[in-house]
C-alpha cells in the first residue's frame, strides 16, 4: 500500500507515515492489529493518538468487529494444510499443519524436532496436489541446526512422482534420474529457504520483525512465504533468564515474541512452526516427567502442541497433546536418511 494512504488516518502526517512504513506498518491491516503502546513507540506519538490511528485503520480495513459462525467457516476454508507426507500423522493433525496457527513441536534432544523443521521446509514447496503449499520458507535458527545437506537428502528422498511434479511445476527440464535436473531442483529449493541465525533473544525478536518484512515483500511472488520455522523458540530465553527472579521478564518477552510470530501467520496465511526444549520434572512420580519449557504463556499461545518421543531405532512417536478441534492421539514415523517416513 502506498505511504500516501496512511496519511489519511487521523494524526498521521508525512513524517509519521515514514516511521510507520519503516517499521513495517505499510497497510491498514498491519496497523489495525497493532497495540497502542507498540504504535506509540514506533511512530513517536502519544498512546491516545495511537488508539485513534488504530481505530481508523480497523474501520478502513473492515477488521475487528463480530462476524457470524458461517463467516468464520468461510474464512477458515482459506486455511491451508501442510502435509508431513506421513498418512498417520496427517490424519492425526486433520490433514497437516495449519496456516494462520502456531504449531509447537517439543521433545528431548535427538527426538527429531529439527528433522521436522527441515522436512517441512521441503514439503511447503511441493505442488498443492501433493500436500504442499507452493510457498517458500523462513528459518530462524537459534541453535545452529540448519543444514543444507539435510535438505538435499530430503529432496532426494521424495517419491519420483512427487519429484517429477515438482520439476514440472518449476519448469525444470529432466527427470529425477537426470543428475543435472536434480541439481537444478536442489538449488531452487534451497534458494526458497531464507535462513537467519539468532545470536540471542533480542536478536531473535528482531528477526521476527524482519521475517514479517520478508513475508510482505514476497506476498505477490510465485512462491510466497508459507512457512516460518523457529528452531528453537526457547533456547536463548532459557539461557539468558535464569532463576525465578527473571522469570516474569522472560515470560513477558516470550509472550510478545509469540504474538509477533502469530501476526505473521495471520497476515500472510503462513504456517508458524516452532520447536521447544524440555525439562524433567523431579516431582513427577508417575508417567512421563518430561515437560516443555515456556509455561502457560507458550501453552496458551500455541494452537497445536506435538510431543516427539524416541522409540526403538529410527522410530519416533508423534503425540498430539493439544488442539482446539482434534482429539489427542499418537502416530509413528521414522527418521531416515531420506527424511521423515511412515512406519
Amino acid at each position: 500500500m502506498p505511504e500516501d494512504d496512511l496519511e489519511s488516518l487521523p494524526g498521521v502526517g508525512p513524517a509519521t507515515a515514514d516511521k510507520l512504513v519503516e517499521a513495517g506498518f505499510e497497510s491498514y491491516q498491519s496497523i489495525a492489529v497493532a497495540s497502542p503502546s507498540e504504535l506509540s513507540n514506533t511512530a513517536d506519538v502519544g498512546e491516545s493518538t495511537s488508539s485513534d490511528i488504530i481505530k481508523a485503520a480497523r474501520k478502513a480495513a473492515d477488521i475487528g468487529g463480530f462476524e457470524t459462525g458461517s463467516m468464520v467457516l468461510e474464512r477458515r476454508q482459506q486455511i491451508g494444510k501442510l502435509t508431513w507426507n506421513i498418512p498417520g500423522v496427517d490424519e492425526l493433525l486433520g490433514g497437516g499443519l495449519e496456516t494462520q496457527s502456531i504449531t509447537e513441536v517439543y521433545g528431548e534432544f535427538g527426538a527429531g524436532k529439527s528433522q521436522v523443521t527441515h522436512q517441512m521446509a521441503v514439503n511447503v514447496q511441493l505442488p498443492s496436489e501433493y500436500g504442499g503449499l507452493e510457498g517458500s520458507c523462513i528459518f530462524v535458527d537459534s541453535e545452529d541446526t540448519f543444514r543444507p545437506e539435510r535438505i538435499d537428502d530430503m529432496v532426494r528422498g521424495l517419491d519420483d512422482e512427487v519429484l517429477q511434479a515438482t520439476m514440472d511445476h518449476r519448469e525444470i527440464e529432466g527427470t529425477p534420474d537426470d543428475e543435472d535436473a536434480m541439481e537444478e531442483l536442489l538449488s531452487d529449493v534451497l534458494d526458497k529457504i531464507h535462513v537467519a541465525k539468532a545470536f540471542n533473544s533480542n536478536h531473535q525478536i528482531l528477526l521476527a520483525e524482519k521475517a514479517k518484512e520478508l513475508a510482505r515483500d514476497h506476498e505477490d511472488d510465485e512462491f510466497p512465504v508459507r512457512l516460518l520455522c523457529v528452531d528453537s523458540l526457547t533456547a536463548h530465553f532459557r539461557a539468558e533468564y535464569v532463576g525465578r527472579g527473571q522469570l516474569a521478564e522472560r515470560q513477558q518477552k516470550l509472550n510478545k515474541h509469540l504474538h509477533d510470530l502469530m501476526r505473521i501467520g495471520d497476515l500472510y496465511n503462513t504456517v508458524v512452526l516452532v520447536t521447544n526444549q524440555v525439562a524433567s520434572n523431579p516431582d513427577s512420580y508417575f508417567g512421563d516427567p518430561t515437560q516443555p519449557i515456556g509455561g502457560n504463556i507458550l501453552g496458551h499461545t500455541s494452537t497445536f502442541r506435538i510431543y516427539l518421543r524416541k522409540s526403538k531405532g529410527d522410530k519416533r512417536i508423534v503425540r498430539l497433546v493439544d488442539a482446539p478441534n482434534l482429539a489427542d492421539g499418537e502416530s509413528i514415523m521414522r527418521v531416515q536418511d531420506g527424511g521423515l517416513k511412515p512406519e
